[in-house]
């Protein structure tokens, strides 16, 4: 076809690669300078992480900026990389990427030649498709590409990962693909997530990266003697640093070994100033030391001086969190916590409708925003309407998961109290029979049901 290929044909072959510009990448515009910003890191840092890999989405990142030669540029180093590590199938999402940026371009002649090399190479491998591979390879690629780009994403990626591992049961590199998807996608629960962890760690006995995640999830499940041991491992390696430094953190963090976990994030910290990643757990550190502090016996006069001091603290990490990353919905939350614990009402309301006008995100991550905000107006604002309110919208949301059961919980106890004080008798004993029916447990929701009605008789009787 050559140079005199017309712009519908090309087109058309493009639309059958795989590769980043077919893969249906989904992350916001907001969020694109700090995705760029982590993939450069990872080239940096991440040193198990392919680094052909990580030009081919810088590549991607760039074009939809705009940055056309910035893109070609990215994909040159990947392309001059795949050359060394011998790829074979691998250089076609490399190639098709670069058949895209050309026709982007307006390049046809260019974009026809690198559609010319993918279909000899799938020819190579006797695919059954002029412009693309169905194989374990390609499924591993698209699974690391969608796992980068975000939440939106994690649930294909960890589909294309298991059909790769279907392939090759024992091949680590889509065993540890698969069980960061599962983590991710599965943060709750921990029988999704717990034996493909385990199963990656066996097989990349010397990759700290991937024993920091079981460690994390350990931890969760109370394994706490073995979680150590992975930790302490990881801490030892001089592999992937930064990010080992990271997520060590957070499992010091949660076993309230505050100092530990600073120490840690502000190592990472040297090497990745801009990560909003670490910002978000300095502040998480400050806002649990926040509350320690308020539990302890220290005298009263001190205690406040020094709890608005580390809030304000936590308030200055989160306010840089999402500086560099607007949409990152939990440091909004944690921001709205820490005001509303020093009574600044006002911005922390505004920190809360930021975040409950979100578009796009995540069942669960809609049901954390109403679970915080329905205390938050609850406790601070002692409006327990509202916090019904925002309980029930986020029960509505048909996705069970540990923030949906909390939420559960949180109208139970609200409901009884309100029975208990005889508040909205018929409305708090329906909202009881909900919570049972919600439960899975009929007779006792019934029970309730029914002595609402009898509530609503009486009253009807009285007037």
């Amino acid at each position: 076809m050559g140079e005199n290929a017309g712009v519908d044909q090309v087109k058309e072959n493009l639309l059958q690669l795989s590769c980043h510009f077919t893969w249906s990448l989904l992350f916001e515009d907001a969020d694109i300078p700090d995705l760029e910003m982590r993939i450069s890191e990872e080239v940096e840092f991440l040193d198990i992480m392919s680094p052909v890999r990580m030009h081919n989405l810088l590549a991607y990142v760039r074009h939809l900026k705009g940055q056309h030669e910035e893109a070609l540029q990215s994909l040159r180093e990947a392309e001059a990389l795949a050359r060394r590590e011998q790829l074979g199938k691998r250089s076609v999402v490399t190639w098709g990427n670069c058949a895209w940026v050309h026709y982007h371009m307006g390049s046809l002649a260019e974009a026809q030649s690198y559609l010319d090399k993918v279909k000899n190479t799938c020819k190579d491998f006797a695919s059954p498709f002029r412009y693309r591979m169905e194989c374990a390879e390609m499924h591993c690629e698209e699974g690391w590409a969608l796992l980068k780009c975000g939440g939106q994403n994690y649930r294909r990626a960890m589909a294309c990962f298991a059909k790769a591992v279907e392939a090759e049961p024992e091949n680590p590199e889509y065993n540890t693909g698969y069980a960061i998807a599962a983590y991710r996608e599965y943060f709750d629960d921990n029988k999704m997530s717990l034996g493909p962890l385990r199963k990656a760690v066996m097989l990349n006995p010397a990759d700290p990266y991937i024993k920091v995640y079981l460690a994390l999830k350990l931890q969760d499940i109370g394994e706490t003697h073995e979680a150590e041991r992975h930790i302490e491992e990881a801490l030892s390696s001089t592999s992937c640093q930064t990010y080992v430094f990271r997520y060590a953190a957070k499992y010091y963090r949660r076993k309230g070994c505050i100092d530990k976990a600073l120490q840690l994030l502000h190592k990472a910290l040297q090497t990745s100033p801009n990560s909003g990643y670490l910002h978000y757990q300095i502040g998480l550190c400050y806002k649990k030391q926040m509350l320690q502090l308020k539990t302890s016996r220290n005298t009263l006069s001190k205690r406040q001086g020094s709890i608005k001091e580390l809030a304000q603290r936590a308030i200055s990490k989160f306010q840089k969190t999402v500086e560099l990353r607007p949409t990152f919905d939990a440091a909004y939350v944690c921001m709205a916590e820490v005001q509303a614990g020093i009574h600044q009402y006002e911005e922390a309301e505004a920190n809360f409708q930021m975040v409950l006008n979100m578009q796009k995100l995540a069942g669960h991550k809609k049901q954390y925003i109403h679970l915080y905000y329905g205390r938050y107006q609850q406790y601070h604002q002692k409006s327990e309407d509202k916090a019904i309110t925002h309980y029930l919208k986020g029960l509505k949301i048909e996705e069970t998961s540990y923030v949906w059961r909390q939420l559960l919980i949180a109208l139970e106890k609200v409901a009884e109290r309100r029975v208990k004080q005889n508040v909205q008798p018929v409305e708090s004993t329906t909202l009881l029979g909900l919570v049972h029916k919600l439960k899975g447990n009929m007779p006792e929701a019934l029970l309730y049901y029914e002595k609402a009605l009898r509530l609503t008789g009486e009253m009807n009787l009285e007037f």
